[in-house]
């Protein structure tokens, strides 16, 4: 078996860097053990991923900027969009993503290559858990993928994670890489097989169990359709209709949650930059605070810390007062709170907006509305009464104004600790309407619409990447993704 630098990949690694190296004892150093299995790899990679998602670290993750989620008490830099300095946010995201993620799962796959069948075993059920395996591996490779594309526009795809035979890879399309997107999810839910195991251990999410990755599947095929409503309307029902035939993620017990557990370094990423870290750099921004103040909203006490009694909110971009604002609410930082790669609020949006423009998925888009808003509010532990409470109140009653700024507020409110899932309702519904009074000139006062592609891309990629800024009409901060076209 190929030798593993750690848990990282020499192979992945080399994705980023441009490098190679024809000395055949390169990877070949003794003091690393030989053999990882495909679970540790797999879990590593599940985590890294979730980790990236998860994380508030100004280095790593800055969509919670971006939607006015939080603000900060210093280093302002980042909360003014300004990504390029000392800290590199897209190429840190990147790196984490192709090499941290990617580069895992393509390894996950290798070692799954080796594998030999029990002895106890048959060869149909080892046929079919090995190919429930891969299948699982390839949607997250999808979901991965997905989040580059939304991040960055056209990136490295078809030549991606092959560094033995392409150091710079190509840029592909972003409309091509959606579609056959689509088409692995279709492949791996013909695949899975719930009448058979995969991984016995190594899946932080749901352990193995076949039956909730299939419902996973089609709920990220609904995500991914959703996003090409605008674009490509008809594969985007076509995509849609048939996520929902086969089965979404609709209440809080199918959740695709990452455990978390409470030692070092296995901990929820908000704790570990908040709390292990004694760090008091975030505020809760008055944009979303203002808001759920006015709608009386009962998850504030779970989102945000008061401020003797109040709940007060600071201004993205400037340096706030740590004691003058709410913070993080206690209930988000517990060091084993698992993370979250889907939810049924998010689905329930994602058919809401379906049913809105037309297509068939069951329920109307108003049921579906409210589904969500309750199935957000059932996670937090809010009341049955406060939910009717709430849902009857006319300024969050579905039929008071369009359906995009009702689902675009609303999923605005229950992504709150979803920045970068928040982000894709807001750059595809256009609501709420969010403002960048303090961004930097490059942002020309706007939330950004992408990220920039990595400095790193630029030196070492540098004809690829510039094929790529071409084609996507330039590698600014205000440059929509494909499927962004209002």
């Amino acid at each position: 078996m190929k030798k593993i630098f750690s848990i990282l990949t020499i192979s992945s690694l080399a994705i980023l860097t441009g490098c190679v190296n024809g000395d055949e004892d390169f990877n070949n150093n003794k003091s690393q053990p030989y053999e990882v299995p495909a679970e540790l790899v797999f879990a590593n990679a599940q985590k890294e991923l979730m980790d990236q998602m998860e994380t508030p670290s100004v280095n790593l993750n800055v969509f919670r900027f971006f939607q006015h989620y939080l603000a900060t008490t210093i280093y302002r830099n980042d909360a003014r969009f300004n990504f390029t300095g000392t800290r590199k946010v897209p190429d840190n995201m990147w790196l984490a993503l192709y090499t941290d993620v990617l580069g895992n799962l393509n390894e996950s796959k290798k070692v799954i290559a080796t594998e030999v069948k029990p002895t106890a075993m048959s060869q149909i059920a080892w046929e079919k858990q090995q190919a429930n395996k891969l299948a699982i591996i390839n949607l997250l490779e999808v979901y991965t993928y997905q989040i580059l594309v939304d991040s960055f526009g056209n990136v490295p795809y078809s030549e991606a994670a092959k560094p033995e035979t392409i150091v710079l890879p190509k840029y592909d399309d972003a409309k091509t890489i959606y579609e056959n997107l689509i088409t692995r999810i279709n492949s791996a839910l013909s695949t899975l097989d719930s009448g058979y195991g995969s991984f016995e251990s190594g899946d932080n999410i749901y352990n193995g169990d076949v039956g909730e990755w299939i419902v996973f599947a089609n709920s990220l095929k609904l995500k991914i359709g959703i996003n090409l409503a605008d674009v490509n309307p008809t594969l985007a029902k076509q995509t849609v209709e048939s996520a929902y035939t086969g089965g979404v993620l609709l209440t809080n017990a199918e959740n695709a949650l990452f455990k978390y557990d409470s030692t070092s370094p296995n901990f929820n990423r908000l704790y570990a930059e908040v709390i292990a870290s004694n760090r008091n750099d975030f505020v809760a921004e008055e944009g979303i605070v203002n808001v759920m103040n006015d709608l009386n909203d009962p998850r504030r006490p779970f989102y945000f810390t008061d401020v003797s009694g109040a709940y007060v909110g600071g201004t993205v971009g400037l340096s706030n007062g740590y004691g003058s604002n709410s913070h993080i609410g206690e209930s988000l930082l517990a060091p084993n709170k698992p993370g979250k790669l889907f939810d049924a609020a998010e689905v329930n949006f994602y058919l809401a907006e379906a049913a809105a423009r037309g297509y068939s998925v069951g329920n109307t888009a108003e049921q579906y509305y409210q589904t969500a808003i309750e199935r957000s509010m059932q996670q937090w532990g809010v009341s049955a009464a406060d939910i009717t409470t709430y849902l009857a109140n006319p300024d969050v009653v579905f039929s008071t104004a369009n359906w995009k700024m009702k689902i675009g507020q609303q999923a605005w409110i229950a992504m709150f600790n979803r920045g970068f899932e928040s982000w894709n309702f807001y750059r595809r519904l256009d609501y709420p309407v969010l403002t960048a009074p303090n961004a930097i000139p490059a942002a020309d006062g706007k939330v950004p619409t992408r990220l920039t592609y990595p400095i790193n891309e630029q030196t070492v990629n540098g004809a690829n990447w510039n094929s790529a800024s071409s084609a996507i009409g330039g590698d600014k901060l205000t440059t929509k993704v494909f499927w962004d076209i209002n």
